[in-house]
């Protein structure tokens, strides 16, 4: 029974998600001539990985001295830019997916508007690519697609660390030195939407609310909306631990360090969602729904979805007590798992090339909820 709890826990906080492919390591863009660094293992708990290429500039290495910088790039196809960013808030050399629109250059006169997708616990940058058809659906989408590293248990915040601080800083790494290093160097505007499944719906949801008007939509599939409702800290914590991580570590102990609980909580910042664009959608039985394969096998992580409903409920009321629009879509059956979160990223889809201000863009295409679940406001 505990060790079922303990795989309930780990997987309704960070996801559940197929082992990461291993992204090709030949980042060999950087002179030779360049300081080396040694190999470690970081707080995400992934070891360091070397280039065969240059054996220096490769995910997870040490980050150089210096300002965040961009310190090599592989194009993988005509539209897929992977650049390595050396990050300070990290400590690290960390990757960052772009799927390009038709016409851009770095040299370009203008700028194009950005959709940031976050992925979820125990993954990597490339699932969105690797799970999705995101690369289709934006064939003729006039905006950069950005797809940021953010480890398998970072939670897109800046640990408090006992009351350190960080590294690592994956709040900062995101929302400002990747945002910055990309309308500097590739032409990145500053029209953003964000979106992002289970541990990544946490942090659209999250980074939307804590910097008011940075994004003009946000996209959040089967995420914890509500970080201190009853239970949610300890599953939460235990998650952390399950990752060989220090459960007070991300934000501390949830009663001595309310302030920082509360300063990453949805719910506590959700008057910072004024004016944004919201969709928010989970299923609420754990139970198999249409999209699961005939004969499929039930996994506890499924049980994230009645879990991630709990406190979307939550944050649905407190929105709508502000007097702030949004949309809810709790669909009842269906699995912690990528056919559901695939169907609700295209759902939202016209929502996302809306705020954007591309063509295509209206209201959400939810045809398949329950109308006892589903809230909009």
């Amino acid at each position: 029974m505990r060790r079922a709890l303990l795989a309930v826990v780990t997987a309704v906080a960070m996801g559940l998600a197929p082992a990461p492919a291993l992204a090709d390591p030949d980042w060999a863009l950087v002179p030779d001539d360049a300081p080396a660094a040694d190999g470690q293992q970081g707080q995400s708990g992934r070891p360091a990985k070397g280039s065969p290429a240059s054996g220096r500039y490769a995910p997870w290495r040490p980050a150089l001295p210096g300002p965040a910088r961009v310190v090599s790039e592989r194009r993988l196809s005509a539209r897929v830019l992977d650049v390595l960013v050396s990050s300070p808030s990290i400590g690290r050399m960390l990757p960052v997916r772009l799927l390009l629109p038709r016409g851009w250059s770095k040299s370009a006169k203008r700028t194009w508007p950005v959709l940031y997708l976050l992925h979820g616990g125990a993954d990597d940058y490339t699932s969105w690519t690797r799970m999705t058809d995101v690369e289709a659906m934006t064939e003729n989408v006039g905006a950069i697609v950005v797809m940021p590293e953010a480890g398998r248990a970072g939670n897109y915040s800046d640990w408090h660390n006992r009351g350190r601080g960080g590294p690592p800083r994956w709040e900062t790494f995101h929302t400002y030195e990747v945002r910055r290093l990309l309308e500097i160097g590739y032409r990145a505007g500053a029209r953003r939407a964000v979106a992002g499944l289970s541990m990544g719906a946490y942090g659209a949801m999250k980074y939307a609310a804590r910097h008011p008007g940075m994004f003009r939509f946000v996209g959040a599939y089967s995420g914890i909306m509500a970080t201190q409702l009853p239970g949610i800290p300890e599953l939460i914590m235990n998650a952390q631990a399950s990752e060989k991580q220090d459960p007070l570590a991300l934000w501390g102990d949830p009663r001595r360090d309310k302030k920082v609980w509360n300063a990453n909580d949805p719910l506590a910042l959700a008057p910072g969602l004024r004016g944004t664009s919201i969709y928010i959608s989970s299923g609420t039985t754990s139970f198999h729904g249409p999209l699961d394969p005939p004969g499929s096998p039930w996994h506890p992580a499924h049980l994230g979805e009645p879990v991630s409903a709990y406190t979307a409920k939550a944050l649905s009321r407190r929105l709508r007590s502000l007097g702030i629009a949004h949309t809810l879509n709790l669909y009842g059956n269906g699995t912690h798992t990528w056919p559901y979160w695939r169907r609700e990223f295209q759902n939202s889809f016209p929502m996302i090339l809306a705020a954007l201000g591309l063509p295509g863009g209206g209201p959400a295409k939810v045809t398949h909820e329950q109308d006892d679940w589903r809230l909009a406001g």
